[in-house]
């Protein structure tokens, strides 16, 4: 039997017990602290299908719940993703000058002080030298008609042309360094300081270099110089002018 004062005891000490978890849990939530959360447990397969049926309709808010359904059936799930088409920018073309602005602004004339065939003595050694790499050295083993093909397609500025056949005869003889190609005449410098303008129609041109000569008939040749790199010669030449 329990006396009064025993049972007064019990009470004391199981209410001071009751007052410090109290006391502890209190400190716990103004620490920041929370209670342990439950222990982890599977989804119910109903808990699971309502969840992804929710997700999808967020992520996918313009599909109705029997394409949901469909989608849903499939092995995979593609998300829809709603990305900004980015508006590609045109590249403005630099424009050109017309051939009207090129000659009021005299781009292809040379001045007087600079017509002299001294002063483009170094562009044809430079020429030379380009003729030498673009056939391979130019060998004494060279075969002719490589040598002939790769300087139809050649730039031809800073050769030394010779006149050799022409249907007017003045302009038989005529020499000097090619300072201006145009599609259908050259304009040379001679060896007198004057500039001379030839027209490719009906005239043969020489070119020698390392002991090759080749022959150009004009009135077959009337091309810029950008087009003939594309163009298909055909080797064997023509006895009219």
């Amino acid at each position: 039997m329990r006396t009064p004062e025993a049972a007064w005891r019990i009470k004391a000490a199981a209410g001071g017990r009751r007052s410090r978890l109290q006391a502890v849990r209190a400190r716990g939530h103004v620490s920041g602290l929370r209670p342990a959360p439950p222990p982890w447990r599977p989804q119910r397969s109903e808990e699971a299908k309502a969840f992804v049926s929710a997700f999808l309709k967020r992520s996918m808010p313009k599909m109705k719940d029997e394409a949901i359904q469909d989608v849903l059936s499939r092995k995979a799930v593609i998300l829809e993703h709603y990305a900004r088409k980015r508006k590609k920018q045109k590249r403005k073309k630099p424009k050109s000058f017309t051939a009207k602005q090129r000659r009021e602004m005299r781009l292809f004339e040379i001045e007087p002080e600079q017509q002299r065939y001294a002063i483009f003595l170094p562009l044809h050694e430079l020429w030379k030298q380009y003729i030498r790499d673009l056939c391979y050295g130019l060998k004494p083993d060279a075969q002719p008609q490589m040598v002939q093909a790769k300087l139809l397609k050649a730039d031809l500025h800073g050769a030394i042309v010779t006149v050799t056949k022409s249907k007017c005869p003045s302009y038989v003889g005529i020499t000097g360094i090619i300072l201006q190609e145009f599609k259908h005449v050259f304009k040379i410098i001679t060896r007198d300081d004057k500039v001379k303008v030839v027209p490719k129609l009906n005239n043969v041109f020489s070119l020698e270099i390392d002991g090759f000569i080749s022959y150009i008939y004009g009135s077959k040749f009337q091309f810029r110089a950008s087009e003939r790199s594309a163009k298909k010669f055909k080797l064997k030449g023509t006895i009219d002018l």
